[in-house]
């Protein structure tokens, strides 16, 4: 199967500069990266730090519209944002629209500080753990089946619901994570699992878990797409990669303290990055979801283009 590409993009324009910039540089990026990468990728977060954040979904939303050759979609959305009924409405209604271009990525949610800043419960993980399966078990119902939909779950609940016109095709729904209850809902639920910011051997352990959690509900592993998500730091040396990885120009928009190195991203010159993206594919990867540092550099551009996604596919 080949492999696919899609691009991770920032989640707003940089601290210092104009408000757009942002989507200047996907003018200047979209149109040559659509050779090799097939989809486009927006976290769902309402603000890092001070930096400028955008709104995921209203986001997506333009960029179907604005980039019609690509494929959109979350990376992932927090269930606890979105009434989960609306959810599905609002999924249905942009596949409609994009003719068949949204992906639906969902998680159970995790950062505290924006729950806390804009009103939303915060509740204990095994809560939000159980939200979520509500939420997918709602969506995919409002999706399928046909007429009303009713369901009363731990937390949300639907009564007579309509959800017209459905999806088609239904957006397949990924769902990210590395623990084994979210790998349990993947197995259950997903047509995609994505794991984030892994090495080879960090994948391979947490693949494994995925396979039981499929043994255990009776599904083939092999119905699965396996995904990854995460960054692409590329140079002509090691150590302009390794510079680029730690610099504070590129890195708005991220976890404070973080370091990318190769136990979380792709680090190195193409032949490196290759070497750590082949592992993976030899275990079943065939989507990689890349933020690829230091656009729109035209070098990087190159070196991604011309000598490693060729390499890849």
């Amino acid at each position: 199967m080949p492999v696919d590409f899609g691009l991770a993009l920032l989640a707003g324009p940089p601290p210092q500069g104009p408000a757009s910039k942002w989507l200047d540089d996907l003018d200047a990026v979209l149109p040559q990266l659509q050779v090799r990468y097939r989809s486009l990728w927006m976290t769902d977060h309402f603000f890092w730090h001070s930096d400028p954040t955008h709104e995921a979904w209203t986001s997506m939303a333009y960029l179907l519209a604005r980039f019609p050759h690509y494929e959109v979609g979350p990376m992932v959305l927090g269930q606890s944002y979105r009434n989960p009924a609306l959810l599905a409405k609002m999924g249905a209604t942009l596949q409609t629209l994009s003719g068949g271009r949204f992906i639906m990525g969902i998680g159970a949610g995790w950062k505290e500080d924006e729950y806390r800043a804009y009103g939303y419960e915060y509740p204990p993980v095994g809560v939000r753990m159980e939200q979520l399966e509500d939420t997918l078990e709602i969506v995919k119902r409002m999706w399928t089946e046909p007429g009303k939909v009713t369901y009363h779950g731990k937390h949300y609940h639907v009564v007579n619901a309509y959800c017209e016109p459905k999806p088609d095709p239904i957006p397949p729904i990924v769902v990210g994570g590395g623990g084994k209850r979210t790998m349990g809902y993947a197995a259950r639920y997903a047509d995609w699992w994505n794991l984030s910011d892994a090495d080879a051997a960090k994948f391979a352990d947490r693949l494994q878990v995925l396979r039981q959690q499929c043994e255990a509900v009776g599904r083939d592993p092999a119905s699965i797409r396996l995904t990854w998500f995460g960054r692409l730091i590329v140079g002509k040396t090691q150590a302009e990669a390794e510079a680029l990885a730690a610099s504070p120009d590129v890195l708005y928009g991220a976890l404070q303290g973080v370091q990318y190195t190769t136990q979380n991203a792709f680090v190195g010159t193409p032949s490196q990055i290759i070497e750590q993206m082949l592992p993976l594919v030899e275990m079943g990867v065939d989507y990689f979801m890349t933020d690829i540092l230091g656009l729109p550099n035209p070098d990087i551009i190159g070196m991604v283009l011309e000598e490693i996604t060729p390499k890849i596919k």
